[in-house]
């Protein structure tokens, strides 16, 4: 397929330009209603905890309720190398983007840049855009990244020792606890008791018989699995919702006139991704790593978010260029709202080409 056809493919899907404006919108939405006071000063926070430990986590585990085939497997596992190889790349190549600034502001800059917000901002529209194996993908790639966020970005950003606190947020965190139950059940289907149940397709049962492990709820129950999914399917809103009315609630023009935090948001945002998808495919090219196609695109798209809630909170908790942080997550905000559509557009081209299967 030439370029220009998988262009025009991509542009007449009308499922993925249908997520695309929806992330949009409703970013729109909860921007414009907390302009208008609609939603209160704290409003985007309670959203956002809604989001982070009901809505995500029941995505996540849903995500895992699936089949698992030898192909499956393996692109998970090749995710869950790349999420730990990645970060580790990152974390030595993002101090020479800003070699040009103090060793302080460096320091900072270099780890905003490496952590982005792939829970919060990017599993929603991973969902919308690819579904729930895009979500499992997303999940798995994330085990890397909380990995890390909680001990080196932690050690970094405080310089201090590992806490032991960070250990606990990291193996509490309902998110985490929701990725490794599912995972762990998704790996371990075949080797518990299998029951022959009524097939279910799309939450309708039908007549046709399937064999599969006794905790696979979308199978074997359906009255569990479905308010599950009814939380799994606000967490895209929610967050969307959250994130508009957090830019609605900061001074976009004092943030604007330092230059530093588009800098930042350029790397972020367009750089990160850039050099994911370059390598992934050096890597498939070779056959050293081949991913597929969702499994890639969902990399790309979680790499391109904007700054991480968590750091965010080291530099203020630790007076690490507090405001710096705070304009770099504003802008690189508004950025991946803009570059997120057309890194979903880029990697449909992608797909219509044909460079991952």
């Amino acid at each position: 397929m030439s370029v220009f056809k998988a262009v025009e493919a991509t542009f007449s899907n009308a499922a993925i330009i249908s997520s695309i404006t929806s992330t949009i919108f409703i970013i729109l939405l909860g921007f414009f209603l907390r302009r208008h006071g609609t939603f209160g000063e704290n409003f985007g926070k309670v959203l956002t905890n809604v989001s982070l430990t009901v809505a995500i986590p029941a995505l996540a585990f849903n995500s895992f309720m699936q089949p698992m085939d030898s192909t499956a497997f393996h692109q998970g596992m090749g995710v869950l190398v790349w999420g730990i190889i990645i970060y580790v790349l990152l974390i030595f190549v993002t101090p020479f983007l800003y070699q040009r600034y103090v060793k302080d502001e460096r320091e900072v800059l270099a780890i905003l840049t490496t952590f982005g917000s792939t829970t919060f901002f990017g599993i929603p529209i991973v969902g919308a855009v690819y579904g729930a194996k895009g979500v499992m993908y997303s999940s798995i790639f994330n085990i890397g990244y909380r990995i890390f966020l909680y001990s080196y970005a932690y050690i970094k950003m405080s310089g201090l020792k590992m806490a032991a606190k960070n250990v606990k947020k990291m193996f509490l965190n309902p998110i985490v606890i929701a990725t490794f139950l599912g995972l762990f059940m998704w790996l371990g289907q075949h080797l518990v008791p299998q029951v022959t149940v009524p097939a279910v397709v799309n939450g309708v049962q039908g007549t046709a018989m399937v064999h599969v492990a006794f905790y696979r709820i979308d199978q074997t129950a359906l009255w569990l699995f479905k308010p599950l999914t009814y939380l799994a399917n606000i967490a895209s809103p929610l967050a969307w919702l959250a994130i508009g009315a957090t830019l609605g609630s900061i001074s976009i023009k004092e943030a604007a006139a330092d230059k530093t935090p588009w800098y930042y948001a350029f790397n972020k945002v367009i750089i990160v991704p850039l050099l994911n998808l370059i390598i992934l495919y050096l890597l498939n090219l070779t056959g050293i790593l081949s991913l597929s196609y969702v499994a890639v695109a969902t990399i790309v798209v979680m790499m391109a978010t904007p700054t991480a809630a968590v750091v965010s909170a080291y530099a203020i908790s630790f007076d690490r260029k507090a405001l710096l942080s705070s304009n770099a997550s504003l802008i690189s905000t508004i950025a991946a709202v803009v570059m997120m559509p057309i890194w979903i557009a880029i990697m449909e081209v992608i797909n219509g080409l044909g460079i991952f299967h």
